[in-house]
């Protein structure tokens, strides 16, 4: 009778074992639509919070609050998009005239270097040996599909969020029923929880994303460089992206300043840096007061992690995931099973 509960229970352990890597090879398959659809949640709590903050100061019925939060930001998306389309499209152009000029002169002026020539031969050596598959046609396509990938993505996520808005209720009732009753109060709190904190970070984001948009575009105006205008956007889109992104949006400003002279990349590396320091140590946590601090390593790592995973899409999700992980931690492990109420540690008795 022991032999067949211990066998039963090694039956039951390889089971779970079995259901586990199942699940991890699910995630892995599956990681850029389910991404995707955590894309589509966050729009579904930024259309639901805006809704009810115009239904907190004018009073009107949350139905017509959620049509206005909705449709009032396409709409000015549309009008803005439409007003700054010629300036957006030329500037586009010039950007990719221009940009592969001005890395050929970097890299012209890094070769006048001995050590760095060497190192450029030695890399030329070892490209030599792969298959050259890499045509301007093979380019292209990669690029094109990559692109209505992205839109495709976008789409996929836009309309996610409009569904997942018009009717919060039935999704979540439905998420609730996999959970037994007796849990399910309390599996509603850490929902409302997670849904608060990251509504309240998605809106501290948007508005640092404006912020450094317009003081990187004003910032290059100043210095004279003529395409500020995409230069602010790609700054204010990369920088929803911790921690990477500003360093990716500084690699086109500084290549095109450096076109000009090497005095006016230096300005503009200066520029940046002066902005990341205001967004990083006066913008973001002024903003985000009511955000949970995430330890910086803790960060970085979590962006690998992700990165790693489910590629340019995990590095920009990686964030919020954990901001939505860290809060589930604590009221689900700290609080339910630990019964550790404060946000920080007891101290164990001596």
């Amino acid at each position: 009778m022991e032999s067949k509960s211990v066998a039963h229970a090694a039956l039951v352990k390889a089971v779970v074992y079995a259901l586990v890597v199942v699940f991890l090879l699910f995630v892995h398959a599956t990681a850029d639509v389910l991404l995707m659809l955590f894309g589509g949640i966050l729009i579904a709590i930024l259309f639901s919070k805006t809704s009810h903050w115009i239904h907190q100061r004018t009073r009107i019925n949350e139905k017509l609050a959620l049509a206005g939060a909705i449709l009032l930001p396409l709409l000015a998306l549309v009008l803005g998009a439409w007003a700054a389309a010629p300036d957006i499209s030329d500037q586009i152009g010039k950007l990719s005239e221009r940009l592969p000029r001005a890395a050929e002169r970097l890299r012209d002026q890094l070769l006048e270097y001995e050590l760095v020539a060497r190192a450029w031969d030695s890399t030329n050596q070892l490209r030599a040996l792969v298959p050259d598959d890499s045509s301007a046609a093979q380019y292209a396509a990669r690029f094109f599909s990559s692109t209505l990938g992205m839109f495709g993505n976008a789409a996929f996520a836009l309309f996610v969020g409009l569904f997942l808005a018009l009717q919060p209720a039935l999704y979540i009732r439905g998420l609730l029923l996999l959970v037994p009753s007796v849990r399910q109060e309390r599996a509603h709190e850490v929902l409302r929880a997670t849904g608060a904190m990251l509504g309240n970070w998605l809106l501290a984001k948007l508005a640092s994303m404006a912020v450094i948009g317009i003081l990187t575009t004003v910032g290059l105006m100043l210095l004279g460089i003529d395409l500020a205008l995409i230069l602010g956007l790609i700054a204010a889109l990369l920088s929803f992206i911790p921690n990477f992104g500003p360093i990716l949006s500084v690699i086109p400003a500084a290549l095109i300043a450096l076109a000009e002279s090497p005095d006016k990349a230096l300005y503009v590396l200066a520029l940046y840096a002066a902005i990341q320091a205001v967004e990083s140590y006066g913008l973001t946590p002024f903003l985000q007061q009511r955000f949970a601090d995430m330890p910086p390593a803790l960060l970085l790592t979590m962006q690998v992690l992700f990165g790693v995973v489910a590629g340019v899409a995990g590095v920009i999700f990686a964030t919020p995931l954990t901001a939505a992980a860290m809060v589930m931690v604590k009221m689900w492990y700290v609080e339910d099973v630990l019964h550790k109420c404060s946000g920080r540690a007891e101290e164990a008795p001596g």
